[in-house]
């Protein structure tokens, strides 16, 4: 056995030892190689850290077979990418065709040539190099360009020509409320780290809602939903508020954590968000070009973050129509906007209802026909009986109804 860490690993399983014993002396000086005599023990040893990145199995043995196995394998997220051959005394058409459909990419049948074992191990490690290299690569991309981006782009979904198109988006903006006075006594190195942390946590969040981040300008975000992936034009705008309610929360947080570690003036954000047409695609030149969105959209956004409270969210009084369903509001006085002629009358978010964000006295209840949205905390004591009447009333007539 060849225990140097640069060559890749093979998990061979087999429960005859006479055929492992064959298939590690040919692969031996290749790779690194583990051996399995069961299907149990099998899958132990593929999640085991380092992976494997092949993993030639026998189909016929005691226990879990070999299509078992390969199909656990296919179904875990964590080994769901291991490369699987069948090494195999079955022969039969069927059974190779069975294998390729459990994701097997090759199928070799015993009595076997060594030779050409390792040839056919040699191309599949090659391909697994390959693909963990376009993986690697794809990641690095990601900390530069949205990763729905790279991904369209990888999968041939998106092209490199400078063309756009218009989209009815969800456009999140959000800056740093006096950034330049809270910063400007500020060291190099607090500044960064103070930063890095922001944007990190931040863009934590955004991945999780599935927002695409266009860039970072300074101390402020520009994001969008709505391309290259869309849930719907009101899904998406959900997806956006939820979002900046999320990172209004997280920047609690991390105010806490600031203030703990000696930062007298942490930062405050303020979130504007709006939800219209606007061109998006490839703007720039055929050699240099830039993935994003431009618009009157982006500019109400914009102004709405800087009409916004502190710590607050402003959006739009069309993302307010898509979203009025989940959120609590308040109209804030109109607003006039370069490049917008109508007036526009924003709306500042003070709850949101969602399970994960929503505050637990409040309960929201949507059926077709029934809506029940109940602030338990702000409900005066004198209107409970009232309410209990009522809601007895209601429950009655449901019985009744429900038994005829």
């Amino acid at each position: 056995m060849n225990d140097t860490p640069l060559k890749q690993k093979i998990l061979i399983v087999d429960d005859s030892p006479e055929n492992i014993k064959v298939l590690m002396e040919a692969l031996k000086d290749d790779c690194t190689i583990v051996a399995a005599t069961s299907g149990e023990r099998a899958l132990k040893l593929a999640g085991a850290d380092p992976m494997p990145d092949l993993i030639l199995l026998d189909i016929e043995m005691p226990g879990l077979s070999g299509y078992e196995v390969c199909a656990r394998l296919k179904d875990d997220l964590s080994t769901h990418d291991i490369p699987v051959i069948f090494v195999t005394a079955m022969g039969e058409t069927e059974d190779e065709a069975k294998g390729l459909d459990l994701g097997a990419v090759d199928y070799i049948v015993k009595p076997f040539m060594p030779k050409l074992v390792k040839s056919r191990v040699r191309n599949q490690l090659e391909l697994k190099r390959h693909r963990d290299n376009l993986k690697a690569l794809s990641g690095n991309l990601s900390k530069y360009l949205s990763p729905q981006i790279v991904r369209s782009l990888l999968t041939g979904e998106k092209r490199t020509d400078l063309v756009t198109q218009r989209k009815k988006l969800t456009v999140f903006f959000s800056d740093i409320k006096d950034f330049t006075r809270t910063t400007e006594n500020m060291q190099p190195e607090d500044l960064s780290y103070l930063l890095n942390s922001y944007f990190t946590e931040m863009s934590k969040i955004a991945m999780h809602y599935g927002a695409t981040i266009d860039k970072f300008i300074g101390d402020a975000m520009l994001m969008f939903f709505g391309d290259p992936e869309s849930k719907g034009i009101k899904q998406d705008a959900e997806a956006c508020v939820r979002m900046a309610t999320a990172m209004q929360r997280r920047m609690q947080k991390l105010q806490k954590t600031w203030r703990f570690r000696g930062y007298q003036e942490p930062f405050h954000m303020r979130i504007g968000i709006s939800t219209g047409f606007c061109n998006v695609g490839n703007f720039g030149s055929e050699d240099r070009m830039d993935y994003t969105i431009i618009g009157a959209e982006v500019n109400l956004a914009a102004r709405l973050e800087g009409q916004a409270d502190v710590d607050g969210i402003l959006i739009s009084p069309e993302t307010y129509s898509l979203v009025q369903d989940i959120v609590e509001a308040e109209q804030r006085p109109p607003l006039h906007v370069k490049g917008i002629e109508r007036e526009i009358r924003p709306y500042a978010i003070t709850n949101i209802y969602d399970e994960e964000l929503g505050h637990p006295d409040l309960v929201r209840v949507e059926f077709k026909g029934l809506r029940i949205i109940a602030d338990l905390e702000t409900i005066r004591p004198e209107d409970k009986t009232a309410i209990v009447e009522t809601m007895e009333q209601l429950l009655a007539r449901l019985r009744e109804e429900s038994s005829v």
